[in-house]
């Protein structure tokens, strides 16, 4: 497993209104590059999967996928690498709310970010970013996320590269309402056969944990934001 590298996490949430709503929980991410991705051992093998079904596009490859809704957005990365932040197909379930592309060009630069979120009904939709110098982008929100965050507003995503350290933090300011904020912090950690049976516990487990969360919020009282008819995009 020498070509991926996991990061131990933690994910906060923190919902500053109507209702005020705040957790924390343990997790784990993968970062592989989608042309290498790592040999798991036969018997584990079904602990960490990683499928181009799983994510945007429709061919078996996730290199095809990434290049062909690149190409859409005017974007030709020449064959330059792409490294992939995700979570990974445990048993036959996956759970990847956002899963984050690094693009680069072939001398090594990076071209842009790739931010595919993925919602609680099974659908996915991506936003194309330019970072500025501190790793940072706006972009307008045109995806139904959650039936408890408003179908409008603006994310500011903040998306350095990892390194030996994971800091992400994205930021949904709706209009007129208080903002929610969604941080991944995390350490590196060596893609070992102990840390593949860590993470596969944790994926599964966080999973019950968020859709536990939602339970709360609705008997707290926070208003349900019905889909629109597509069920994907708001209006």
């Amino acid at each position: 497993m020498t070509t991926a590298t996991l990061y131990r996490c933690s994910l906060r949430h923190v919902r500053t209104g109507p209702v005020r709503h705040a957790f924390i929980y343990r997790t784990y991410q993968w970062l592989v590059d989608v042309d290498d991705l790592p040999t798991i051992p036969r018997p584990l093998r079904p602990l960490a999967r990683f499928l181009a079904a799983d994510h945007i596009g429709r061919s078996p490859s996730l290199r095809r996928n990434l290049d062909d809704y690149l190409a859409t957005q005017g974007v030709d990365l020449g064959g330059g690498q792409i490294l992939m932040l995700t979570h990974a197909r445990v048993l036959g379930h996956v759970f990847n709310p956002l899963t984050v592309y690094w693009c680069h060009r072939p001398d090594g630069t990076q071209a842009c970010v790739v931010a595919e979120v993925h919602n609680t009904y099974g659908g996915r939709h991506c936003y194309l970013l330019h970072p500025d110098a501190r790793d940072a982008a706006h972009v307008d929100k045109d995806f139904y996320v959650s039936p408890f965050l408003p179908l409008t507003g603006t994310y500011r995503m903040s998306l350095p590269r990892p390194d030996h350290q994971l800091a992400l933090t994205v930021t949904l300011r709706p209009e007129g309402g208080a903002p929610f904020v969604a941080s991944l912090r995390g350490t590196l950690r060596a893609a070992t056969v102990p840390g593949l049976l860590a993470a596969a516990f944790a994926t599964l487990l966080v999973r019950l944990k968020i859709r536990r969360q939602g339970v709360s919020l609705y008997l707290k009282g926070l208003p349900v934001i019905p889909r629109t008819p597509s069920g994907e995009r708001a209006p």
